[in-house]
């Protein structure tokens, strides 16, 4: 047997001040979103390496992690002195992709209400879909994986370790997965702000922000008409947007002696 082989079996080298997963036992991912990546990469046939790699991560082998567009990298101390640096890709959204995606979120106010109190939809992965994407990857080739351990078998158990924190950064941050595809949560959210700002409000929407419940109390009254004149809601009478009438009773102007009233009528 090579010599390496027999470095790697003495086990890892165990370390102090590593990323260790929350969970110390049964399922680490807690979130619907997290779970999700987690039954995309099971799926995958990873088995024991992923048992072995969970293990890694509880036991705190994972000394950083660092996620970016496309890329997550975890720096893993294994058998060897030199910790292994494991690679998990992705393709990001193009930014016409996620035009379209901010355009579909923004134009559903539930969506849009959810994402911008920091919580993910249960359906988000509906609108990835509906636009002929995909938010979490399924197929191993929609992945690219690679370890600078002597395992040349993929996914390792450096890259399955990387992957169940990855889940947990999840769990703490949904934003990250959408980061990971290329999109950073201050950017999302200011596309979304500024997205509904200029966007029509439908009757759908409307029924789903202000409930029937919430006016009860004005149901009944007339609505204020769109496009009122500034000086009618400040309390100026109407007649001033008037010619001036040529009628006068013991030298002042009729629209003088009229002004009181009106203003009473617009209290």
């Amino acid at each position: 047997m090579p010599e390496q082989w027999k470095f790697e079996a003495r086990g890892p080298i165990r370390v102090t001040g590593g990323i260790k997963a929350r969970s110390k036992r049964g399922t680490i991912a807690q979130t619907w979103w997290s779970q999700r990546f987690i039954e995309v990469l099971e799926s995958f046939g990873m088995g024991g390496r992923l048992q072995r790699g969970k293990n890694y991560a509880r036991s705190g082998q994972v000394l950083n992690m660092t996620l970016s567009t496309s890329v997550v990298v975890g720096l893993v101390q294994g058998s060897r002195q030199e910790p292994y640096r494991a690679r998990i890709g992705i393709k990001a959204f193009s930014s016409q992709q996620w035009a379209h995606i901010e355009r579909e979120l923004a134009g559903q106010a539930l969506y849009a209400a959810k994402l911008l109190a920091g919580e993910m939809p249960t359906d988000l992965e509906e609108v990835f879909a509906e636009l002929g994407l995909e938010l979490f990857p399924s197929t191993m080739r929609e992945l690219t994986m690679d370890c600078t351990c002597p395992d040349w078998e993929i996914p390792c158990k450096h890259l399955a370790a990387t992957c169940y924190l990855l889940a947990e950064s999840f769990d703490e941050d949904p934003f990250q997965i959408l980061a990971w595809r290329g999109r950073r949560r201050e950017e999302l959210l200011d596309r979304l702000r500024a997205l509904r700002g200029t966007q029509q409000v439908t009757p759908e929407e409307t029924s789903e922000e202000a409930p029937l419940s919430d006016h009860l109390h004005d149901f009944w009254t007339s609505p204020s008409p769109a496009g009122t004149p500034e000086s009618a809601t400040s309390g100026t009478p109407a007649l001033d947007e008037l010619e001036p009438l040529p009628l006068k009773v013991n030298g002042t102007a009729v629209t003088d002696l009229l002004r009181p009233a009106y203003r009473a009528f617009t209290r």
